[in-house]
């Protein structure tokens, strides 16, 4: 019988623990304990413990999901079709439909290293050197992903490429009319002229989606190595650009105001500014960034709908007791920040 556990009836671990006992060889895995992980704002991460190691769980949230989101087969499908690439991820131990726990799941290797959230571990990336073989390390690992060829891993039916970023549009425009709890005209207008310029493809790649420094594990030891890219829940083949403008995004610089779902360290002293983390991901991957303003208007956008979808689920207390508190306000200042980028 597994170890009793407070998550208990999210992760079924005394169905689990017999699964993992058999993909893994190891019997000690059909005693296990689960533990919520901090942080996860849309699927649910657990660290799964047993005699023989710790592994990773990832399942979506409780209660009712938005069409298309929280996909754990294709989740696990890409970090299976990356295992053999210059991208770093997780190996896949176990995939399940559905049967397991009565909803999709995965549960991957736990990657060891430092995730890096709101502060910088003690004695970590301390110099400024350090901190800028951090950050160009977590560039070169983004145009190491949209080099990958979909097609030679498997993935070449994983998206529809063609009129992507309009299809993107229209999607997190839905998204949000789904979630929405009240009208914002910023986020409608952003919405609507996003819609009405949208630029020219220049190519396609594997894209993943929500590309931060909080969804990759940095090794301990070597600030400039990334060992796994983690969170594949947005992933597809698509425009890679709209992946550059989420790093853009996220890389708050000295003065700028921080995103309360997405505390970073990026503005502190040494760390490269955001032109010189794009101009790094140009000269890396050969990229144009000539229309990265509308790419970064975009990723306010979706951010803006992501958050709103968050704020909704806690509401709803399908988010395993987290509380990620008011985000209307920021949700205001993505919008018009958006706005201000067109």
């Amino acid at each position: 019988m597994s170890t009793e556990s407070p998550h208990e009836d999210l992760v079924r671990t005394e169905r689990l623990g017999p699964a993992l006992a058999q993909a893994t060889g190891d019997d000690r895995w059909a005693d296990l304990s689960a533990e919520l992980i901090s942080g996860g704002k849309s699927n649910l991460t657990f660290l799964l413990r047993s005699g023989a190691d710790e592994l990773v769980l990832r399942r979506p949230p409780t209660g009712g999901l938005l069409a298309s989101a929280h996909d754990m087969g294709r989740e696990a499908r890409v970090q299976s079709a990356l295992a053999d690439t210059d991208v770093p991820v997780a190996r896949v131990v176990l995939a399940d439909a559905g049967e397991l726990i009565g909803i999709p799941c995965y549960v991957m290797e736990k990657v060891p290293g430092h995730i890096v959230r709101g502060d910088l571990p003690e004695g970590y990336a301390e110099t400024p050197a350090e901190r800028e073989r951090l950050s160009y390390a977590f560039a070169d690992t983004l145009a190491a992903l949209h080099a990958v060829d979909a097609d030679a891993v498997g993935l070449g039916d994983y998206g529809r490429p063609e009129g992507f970023v309009a299809r993107q549009v229209r999607r997190w425009t839905g998204q949000w009319q789904a979630s929405a709890t009240h009208e914002v005209p910023e986020i409608d207008e952003l919405a609507r002229r996003l819609a009405a310029t949208v630029p020219p493809q220049q190519r396609a790649t594997i894209v993943h989606g929500d590309y931060r420094l909080d969804n990759v594990v940095l090794d301990a030891e070597r600030p400039g190595q990334v060992n796994a890219v983690l969170d594949w829940e947005l992933s597809t083949v698509g425009d890679p650009l709209t992946d550059l403008a989420l790093l853009s995004l996220f890389w708050i610089g000295p003065g700028e105001q921080q995103l309360s779902l997405i505390p970073g360290v990026t503005h502190l002293p040494g760390f490269p500014t955001r032109e010189q983390m794009l101009e790094r991901y140009a000269v890396t991957s050969g990229a144009d960034l000539a229309d990265i303003g509308w790419y970064e208007a975009f990723a306010h956008f979706k951010f803006a709908v992501i958050a709103q979808g968050v704020q909704a689920r806690a509401k709803a207390g399908a988010m395993g007791g987290q509380d990620f508190g008011d985000l209307d306000d920021e949700i205001l200042h993505l919008g018009r920040a958006g706005l201000d980028l067109l």
